[in-house]
């Protein structure tokens, strides 16, 4: 006869198993060999199938393995509007529950990987997002990969206001609800867009160290965009959902915060440029965030003035 601890270790074993995992996977086309490796790490995840899409952002896609479902976009729509586009293709055919965005440059080291996502999802509902920890070759976290502000321990587990989309996992559930990743965006600040309405909404957002995603590493300055984007979405950020008063107290300390990390010359003129951009165009429906919310997100350690 089983105990009452082995029936509930069933129980949360069958409950993981029924989670409908799929798999969204960005590429311009530049990385085919680390495209390759981590699809072949996808594959050797233990557990029931999952749905994998590929999204060629603005370029033609190799071969892909069986199973694997490849869609060409005839431009690239940014990391929003492809991650939308899989959206598109997983929500036919009936769907999945659960949706793990992973880097086309990353990897999953542990076949346990897919799993342990399950399982978060199956024993909480009120999760509605998981950001892995990032790791580079030689197996370490850099700080800026840690979404929260006391990053001085990259294996301690815990709720944060924001996730690295790159290696993260959201119930779909949280999208049917909160809507899609914002297009107007392209690229920069588009998980912090959807973390803020997800929280706002009361989804809760963990952290996992458990569930590794190996990446090369790398410095976001690399993109030639990352100036001007990182400043125009901060702003658009601020002005979509942040309450009026907090407006100029967030995009001030940003400033300072930019100022004090000294960016190269032409870097700090594209980051005014955009920060200016932020402010003259069109950045969407403006929903800001209940005080509940404001408050909530302190009591995590990461109030939205930073």
């Amino acid at each position: 006869m089983r105990t009452s601890g082995q029936l509930q270790t069933a129980r949360t074993a069958d409950a993981a198993t029924a989670v409908r995992l799929g798999v969204v996977i960005l590429t311009l086309g530049d990385r085919p060999a680390e495209l390759a490796a981590l699809l072949r790490s996808v594959a050797a995840q233990a557990g029931p199938p999952m749905r994998i899409v590929v999204i060629g952002n603005g370029t033609v896609l190799p071969a892909l393995p069986p199973g694997v479902e490849g869609i060409d976009l005839p431009r690239n729509l940014g990391v929003s509007g492809g991650r939308n586009a899989a959206l598109s293709a997983l929500r036919s055919r009936g769907g999945v529950d659960v949706v793990m965005y992973l880097d086309d440059d990353g990897l999953l080291p542990d076949p346990t990987s897919a799993s342990r996502v399950r399982t978060a999802f199956a024993t909480d509902p009120s999760l509605g997002i998981v950001s892995f920890r990032i790791a580079d070759e030689q197996g370490v976290t850099q700080r800026r990969h840690i979404p929260r502000l006391r990053a001085n321990d990259p294996f301690r587990a815990s709720q944060v206001t924001t996730f690295l989309g790159g290696g993260a996992a959201v119930r779909m559930a949280v999208l049917d609800q909160i809507g899609d990743w914002p297009t107007e965006y392209f690229y920069a600040h588009e998980e912090t867009d959807l973390a803020w309405r997800a929280l706002d909404a009361g989804w809760r957002i963990e952290y996992r160290p458990d569930i590794e995603l190996r990446h090369p590493r790398t410095h976001p300055s690399r993109h030639a965009i990352y100036y001007r984007f990182n400043a125009r979405n901060r702003v658009w950020l601020a002005r979509r959902h942040l309450p009026a008063i907090l407006v100029p107290i967030y995009l001030s300390m940003w400033i300072v915060i930019t100022v004090i990390r000294r960016p190269p010359l032409a870097g700090l003129r594209a980051w005014w440029g955009g920060f200016v951009e932020g402010w003259t165009s069109r950045c969407g429906r403006r929903r800001p965030i209940r005080w509940r919310t404001v408050w909530h997100m302190t009591r995590l350690g990461r109030p939205p003035i930073v």
